[in-house]
């Protein structure tokens, strides 16, 4: 398994996983691919044996002191073995990179298994926004995040298992 920067090239597989996994409100290749392309974006992908199995994306303005996870997205084949959280921490540590001081998300209120995740890493519920993921009409738990607090909370370890190489993943 390796994590690395996305790029364009990466679109057409990034698509596959997209609407594979939200297939009534997946973004359009339009929408992804400015993403990828934003100076304000970051996204990275886990490949393993060659395909790629999930992608992350933050939107962090160089200088502001906010940022919002775009998506986090896991192949359901690949799904329960820590790809998600490592995916997170890669978006968390690059918003500290930024300069980052609190980082937000919406999260369906149909996903438990993303709100626990979350949860875990130190996100609080701060909204609900009504029907937001349409057609599904179903509400968005809006989280925030305090980076420093999270950063503190951090073990040495932690950060050796989340170094450039992804080793420590599994």
């Amino acid at each position: 398994m390796s994590t690395r920067a996305a790029t364009l090239d990466d679109l057409d597989a990034i698509m596959a996983l997209e609407h594979a996994s939200f297939p009534t409100d997946a973004w359009s290749p339009a929408m992804m691919r400015e993403e990828l392309a934003s100076p304000h974006g970051w996204y990275v992908v886990v490949e393993e044996a060659g395909r790629l199995v999930g992608y992350a994306g933050l939107r962090a303005v160089r200088g502001a002191k906010d940022a919002d996870i775009q998506t986090i997205t896991i192949a359901e084949t690949a799904r329960g073995r820590g790809r998600g959280r490592a995916l997170l921490t890669e978006l968390l540590e690059e918003a500290e990179r930024r300069g980052v001081r609190d980082v937000f998300l919406e999260v369906r209120a149909d996903n438990p298994v993303a709100q626990a995740l979350y949860r875990s890493e130190g996100f609080a519920e701060v909204g609900r926004r009504p029907r937001y993921y349409q057609p599904d009409d179903v509400d968005a738990i809006v989280m925030q995040l305090d980076l420093r607090a999270w950063s503190a909370r951090r073990t040495p370890d932690d950060a050796a298992a989340t170094d450039a190489t992804g080793k420590g993943w599994c």
